[in-house]
């Protein structure tokens, strides 16, 4: 599974709601740093398929969203659990720091 768009009106839904861990990742299309980690989240969605979703928020497209959870700098990254968050962090990091971070938050 690839990494899924979530919008401010999917964001219960998908995030929320999920019967999995969820990591989101807000990001906007003239963020640097958020298309540095990008291709390491689509290879990361594919490797923890069906046991943790990962989703993406455009910024731009849904402040929303990124208003409700705080969100000042991009890229930030949140891991939902049971519709609660239990782990975030900041700014861009290479695949493998990204995946211990994920495997021990979950």
């Amino acid at each position: 599974m690839s990494t899924v768009a979530v919008t401010d009106a999917t964001f219960d839904a998908e995030v929320k709601n999920s019967d999995i861990p969820v990591v989101v990742d807000f990001w906007a299309e003239w963020c640097g740093p958020c298309k540095q980690i990008g291709p390491a989240l689509e290879e990361l969605a594919v490797e923890f398929d069906g046991k943790v979703k990962i989703a993406k928020v455009d910024v731009d497209s849904n402040p929303n969203a990124a208003a409700a959870m705080g969100v000042r700098g991009i890229p930030a990254l949140f891991i939902f659990k049971d519709g609660q968050v239990i782990s975030n962090r900041a700014g861009a990091a290479p695949k493998a720091a990204l995946q211990s971070w994920i495997e021990e938050s979950i």
